[in-house]
């Protein structure tokens, strides 16, 4: 497909329509580590407005203008302070990067493919800042949009700053846009800018003059492509994840009948190092190997096990090596007292789960999805403090890729509201990320456009293990 031709019409900077009443705010150990990642690149694909050219950039210029007096923070700058070497988000109303571009021999048809056809590359010349550190936001905007009209349809690129936002933040950044394009009066999820929390640290993170580099090579080739599940398939997957879960006759030994039932109508169950333990009456005791026992592996931890297992037949890895499932999770709601849904900022860590290859594919899908399950299930208000001081004792940057040939990294979330993105002529046909931070073992879940618990896994893989992956049948047979 020819990408090449499209073509960029102007370029102009947007400032928020009110000046920041935020002066800086401090990056904290969740946002630090991303310095090394690229910018967030992520867009809609929108049916075609009945606007002019002209018309279309003044609405999103204005939209964009009035969602940065919102977001102030987006429209400033990183700095150091060469005192502490702790790093800011300086709110200095610098503005934001807005491009009109031009693909008119771009249509739907050839962007949104069959479903055994990969994702077109010509997505990948919808976003700006390519292949650009998180820490050029020193010098670089922390956010640029790209408006490019298509045949038939408009595309809106979003690209910004990973050490600024999370998925979370970005979403809820692209929401009240829409929302403000298309006329909205009142806006419910009003970020929080709240920096007295967990993740603020006096540690500080050491670069090598002129920044950190980018962890992975980004030169392999690679597949990129959309396995699509439906709500009626996940169910199916769930299903068989659940098939054994609390029948393991040890556990049955340990928890009588009657502890069961109480334990259902009157306790509380919580995780601590791994151990699960019953809350009665303010009395905490463990219960030695057991799992609550109305704790359900999750749609999609069933959905994350089977692609697991399946890539890792696909990559053909000897059954002594070690494969490791990495999920990133959110932590505002996993922290007492939590944080505010909307917090701005990055509030995520990242889960690794390891198997060899070996136990992974002897064992049925049940037995990978309880890996996963009880990691996630682990990671509470304690796990995620561990985690903050484990990091301040030996700050670093976050190793994005795939350093052995068997790891997979799971970003973004079905749960985001990437649909919700009405800019006020229909909502996004489709949702499609830029090049950036891609490698093999990179997937990103997106929820699928009819909604209903329905999940889009954005796929990215060495091609011979894209060719296992497409022609194993336990996988298969859930893509629709």
């Amino acid at each position: 497909m020819p990408s090449s031709s499209v073509v960029i019409v102007s370029k102009q900077t947007v400032y928020p329509q009110r000046k920041s009443a935020i002066k800086s705010l401090k990056l904290s150990v969740s946002d630090l580590p991303m310095l090394s990642c690229q910018y967030i690149q992520k867009g809609v694909l929108l049916p075609t407005p009945l606007l002019s050219s002209a018309s279309l950039i003044s609405l999103f210029k204005l939209s964009l203008s009035k969602t940065l007096s919102r977001f102030p923070a987006l429209a400033g700058r990183l700095g150091t302070n060469d005192a502490t070497g702790h790093v800011y988000i300086i709110c200095n109303d610098a503005g934001v990067d807005l491009y009109h571009a031009k693909a008119s021999h771009l249509s739907t048809a050839a962007l949104i493919p069959p479903s055994d056809q990969d994702i077109p590359a010509a997505y990948w010349r919808f976003f700006q800042l390519d292949s650009t550190l998180s820490y050029a936001g020193h010098h670089k905007p922390l956010v640029t949009v790209q408006i490019t009209e298509l045949a038939d349809a408009v595309f809106v690129g979003c690209t910004m700053n990973h050490a600024v936002v999370d998925g979370t933040s970005f979403w809820n950044f692209f929401n009240i846009f829409a929302e403000i394009a298309r006329g909205e009066s009142k806006i419910s999820k009003a970020p929080d800018f709240c920096r007295d929390t967990v993740f603020d640290s006096p540690a500080v993170l050491a670069f090598p003059p002129g920044g950190p580099s980018v962890t992975f090579s980004g030169d392999e080739p690679l597949r990129e492509k959309i396995f699509h599940f439906s709500r009626e398939a996940i169910l199916r997957m769930k299903s068989r994840a659940n098939n054994n879960k609390n029948n393991n006759p040890i556990e049955k030994a340990q928890i009588s009948s009657a502890e069961i039932m109480s334990i259902q109508s009157n306790d509380n169950w919580a995780v601590t190092n791994g151990e699960h333990h019953r809350k009665t009456n303010g009395n905490i005791t463990s219960v030695m190997g057991a799992k609550p026992p109305t704790a359900e592996i999750s749609s999609f931890q069933s959905l994350c096990a089977q692609l697991w297992r399946s890539v890792t037949r696909a990559r053909k890895l000897p059954p002594t090596k070690t494969t490791t499932f990495r999920m990133a999770v959110n932590c505002r709601h996993r922290l007492e007292p939590g944080l505010a849904p909307f917090y701005f900022g990055n509030a995520i860590q990242s889960i690794p789960t390891v198997a060899t290859a070996g136990e992974l594919l002897a064992n049925d899908l049940n037995w990978g999805a309880d890996q996963l399950h009880d990691n996630v299930v682990a990671h509470d208000d304690a796990t995620v403090r561990r985690g903050v001081k484990d990091w301040e004792s030996n700050p670093r940057l976050f190793p994005l890729g795939n350093f052995d040939g068997a790891m997979i990294t799971m970003g973004s979330s079905p749960r985001f509201p990437m649909y919700d993105n009405d800019f006020g002529w229909g909502r996004p046909l489709v949702v499609r990320s830029g090049k950036a931070n891609k490698f093999d073992g990179k997937i990103s879940a997106f929820p699928g456009r009819e909604g209903n618990g329905s999940v889009d896994l954005e796929v990215v893989l060495a091609p011979e293990t894209m060719v296992g992956l497409e022609n194993d049948l336990e996988f298969m047979q859930y893509v629709s």
